[in-house]
C-alpha cells in the first residue's frame, strides 16, 4: 500500500495533508503566543519606575564657576556652569594626547534650538576605574580629581592622568528649556 492510499483503496492529497500540518503548527503558534505575552510584558518596568528613571533639573539658580549634585538612578550627576577659562581650557587640549580621546563639543547636547552650551556640563560623576566619586575643581587640570586611586580629570571631565580608562559618563539629556534639562 502506498503512502497516499487508504485501506479502502481512496488516494488521500498530499496538499490538503500539508495544509493541515501547517494549519494546526500556525495555530500553536498563535497559542503559545497569546499564553506566553503576558508573562513577558509583566516582566517590563512599572510605569512609576520609567517615570523615577528620568528627573527635571533646573539650573536657573547655578551661578558661573558653580556645580550642582543631584541623584539620578542612584548616582551622582554634576551639572556644572564652566567659567570661560575653563571652556577656553579644555578646548585648547589636543585631543590626540588624550586617553580617550573626544573633543570638548562631543561632550554636549545641542539646545532645543540646536546650539551647544558650553557653559552646561552635565556628566554622571563617578569614577571610570572603580567607581568612586571624584572631588570637584581639584586635580592637575583644573577639573575633578579621584582620591581613591589619583585618577585626575579635567574641565570637561576628560581623563588625563591616573589609572582611570575612559572620561567621565554624559548621561542622555535634553533641553526642555534654557533653564530646565532631562535627564533620562
Amino acid at each position: 500500500m502506498s503512502d497516499t492510499q487508504t485501506g479502502e483503496g481512496e488516494h488521500e492529497d498530499p496538499s490538503r495533508r500539508d495544509f493541515i500540518y501547517i494549519a494546526t503548527g500556525a495555530a500553536a503558534a498563535v497559542g503559545a503566543g497569546a499564553f506566553a505575552w503576558p508573562l513577558v510584558s509583566q516582566m517590563g518596568a512599572a510605569a512609576d519606575t520609567r517615570a523615577a528613571g528620568s528627573i527635571e533639573i533646573d539650573v536657573s539658580k547655578v551661578e558661573e564657576g558653580q556645580q550642582l549634585k543631584v541623584l539620578w538612578r542612584g548616582k551622582p550627576i554634576f551639572v556644572r556652569y564652566r567659567t570661560q577659562k575653563e571652556i577656553d581650557y579644555a578646548d585648547s587640549v589636543d585631543v590626540a594626547s588624550l586617553r580617550d580621546p573626544q573633543t570638548d563639543d562631543e561632550r554636549f547636547v545641542p539646545n532645543f534650538e540646536g546650539k551647544i552650551n558650553k557653559s552646561l556640563l552635565v556628566m554622571i560623576g563617578v569614577c571610570t576605574h572603580f567607581g568612586c566619586i571624584p572631588v570637584g575643581e581639584a586635580g592637575d587640570f583644573e577639573g575633578w580629581y579621584c582620591p581613591c586611586h589619583g585618577s585626575h580629570y579635567d574641565s570637561s571631565g576628560r581623563i588625563r592622568k591616573g589609572p582611570a580608562p575612559k572620561n567621565m559618563v554624559i548621561p542622555p539629556y535634553k533641553y526642555l528649556s534654557d533653564t530646565v534639562i532631562k535627564i533620562g
